[in-house]
């Protein structure tokens, strides 16, 4: 088994890869990306992960969550809690998104690329009120250090081989300026490592 599927496989090992990714600031880019969402509303988490953002932030600020992830060991263990999770491959399944006050993406708008608009819209589409985007444009895979680079590219793959695109900074601006009328704010996270976009819906 290879060490990608390894930290896909273990919640626990996906956040040591996680923590080692952000460092001090992982609790508050958590932190930052909750306090986006209105207390009460409904959320529609997509690429949830082992739901760390939820199980940690969310749990008692929202009246209802859905996590949607292509990991079967994720879903089944948020399942196991009594977490509504449901395993989806958004790459390739076309059915609308369920709807939701709020639909919020961590870290995986990259796994869409070379075509994000898709899936920014059917975002846009599934939300009552807004969507928010937390994206990598500091990337260790594309490191100079060939063994942080190596950690990078294992910790943002989830088992597809895909993904070895990264955003900058200038591309995901460039990406949201085709909807600039709906952007509400964006912000780097302490460090710098990501950026929040806080979208109105359609």
């Amino acid at each position: 088994m290879s060490s990608t599927s390894l930290i896909y496989r273990s919640a626990f090992g996906y956040e040591l890869v996680m923590r080692a990714l952000y460092g001090r600031h992982y609790a508050e880019r958590l932190r930052l990306v909750a306090a986006e969402v209105p207390h009460g509303s409904s959320v529609l988490e997509l690429c949830c992960g082992p739901g760390t953002l939820y199980r940690r932030c969310l749990r008692e600020r929202t009246s209802a969550y859905v996590g949607l992830d292509v990991n079967e060991h994720f879903v089944y263990k948020l399942r196991a809690e009594g977490i509504d999770a449901r395993q989806v491959d958004l790459k390739t399944s076309t059915d609308a998104l369920p709807k939701a006050d709020v639909v919020l993406m961590q870290d995986s708008l990259y796994h869409f690329l070379p075509q994000p608009e898709e899936i920014v819209d059917r975002m846009l589409a599934a939300a009552l009120h807004r969507v928010i985007i937390s994206e990598p444009i500091r990337n260790l895979s594309s490191s100079q250090h060939p063994l942080l680079q190596r950690l990078g590219r294992r910790a943002s793959d989830p088992g597809d081989q895909g993904g070895q695109q990264r955003f900058s900074e200038e591309s995901l601006d460039a990406l949201m300026s085709r909807c600039a009328h709906q952007v509400v704010r964006s912000f780097l996270i302490p460090g710098g490592r990501d950026k929040v976009y806080v979208l109105r819906s359609n």
